[in-house]
């Protein structure tokens, strides 16, 4: 097992959010998934240069990402997408690709439970093929009920998973967890080695170590099962507007380009733009955190 990280939720140049990383003591990034931002040959060169390794991807679905969407158009446009950051992934010798099938953000369905589902079955097959032949493993991850309607537990997840193929597996979140799992652990227990990606904030979506969640139990879990793959900090930091602010100086002041998705993507998730101050303060108290424990 070893400490990796998202970087969707600062825009900054991806050197300065590697030689933070590589400063902290983590072993890889899992990217975001934005392909056209990015030249993999450069970006290889600057894993080789931080000494990092490229985990995998997780597939931002804003916008008009989404492959429960009505419109054929739409979900061919979704498979397409994501098609594309597995090819990223491959490119950077990464290891899976986190899928998220429906929008982020939207509560409300376009058509039927079956023909949702089938939808988003014959959208992730065509995925599958892409990824196999890459030797880019997929997992579907679970968000919690106010972030999307279709898939919210690891056991829906896992009957996704089952609906495309046996090698296809999954991605638990612990801040969406600790919202819709019955029993954290056993939800852990029963993905079992379908368990291929493992995401983490604490409880109210702080660094893990600021909130209450037991990580000392959780990692515990994750060894008895045997997983032995990424633990990938994915803190989104709420911002405090009350005069009971502890953190004053959170947010970016000089904010840098940013699409208006991306940035819209980051305001719905309850953050903002961080200060880089703020933000080194929380990916190193992750690291503090979770790497005596693995």
């Amino acid at each position: 097992m070893h400490l990796s990280m998202h970087n969707w939720m600062r825009s900054e140049p991806l050197e300065v959010t590697l030689a933070r990383l590589k400063r902290c003591g983590y072993g890889s990034i899992e990217i975001k998934g934005e392909p056209d931002q990015y030249d993999t040959s450069e970006v290889r060169d600057l894993l080789k240069k931080y000494e990092l390794d490229c985990w995998g991807a997780v597939t931002l679905t804003l916008g008009d990402r989404n492959l429960c969407a009505k419109d054929e158009a739409q979900r061919a446009a979704t498979v397409q997408y994501m098609k594309d950051v597995v090819t990223m992934v491959k490119e950077l010798d990464g290891h899976e690709v986190t899928i998220v099938p429906a929008t982020v953000g939207k509560v409300e369905p376009d058509a039927t439970p079956d023909e949702e589902w089938q939808w988003a079955v014959d959208g992730l097959k065509e995925v599958h093929e892409v990824a196999s032949a890459a030797g880019v493993r997929m997992a579907i991850e679970g968000l919690n009920r106010f972030e999307t309607y279709f898939v919210n537990r690891g056991d829906q997840a896992l009957a996704l998973a089952d609906a495309v193929a046996p090698d296809v597996g999954i991605c638990l979140d612990a801040f969406h967890m600790n919202i819709e799992e019955i029993d954290f652990y056993q939800a852990i227990r029963d993905a079992g080695d379908r368990l291929v990606d493992f995401h983490v904030a604490d409880n109210n979506r702080m660094a893990c170590g600021m909130g209450a969640l037991d990580w000392a139990k959780i990692v515990g879990t994750l060894q008895d099962v045997g997983y032995d793959g990424a633990l990938t900090v994915e803190f989104v930091a709420p911002v405090d507007r009350t005069p009971a602010n502890k953190f004053p100086d959170a947010v970016e002041t000089n904010p840098v380009d940013i699409s208006a998705e991306e940035l819209q993507f980051i305001i719905d998730h309850g953050s903002s733009l961080l200060s880089e101050e703020f933000y080194d303060m929380l990916v190193e108290k992750c690291a503090t955190t979770l790497l005596p424990l693995i």
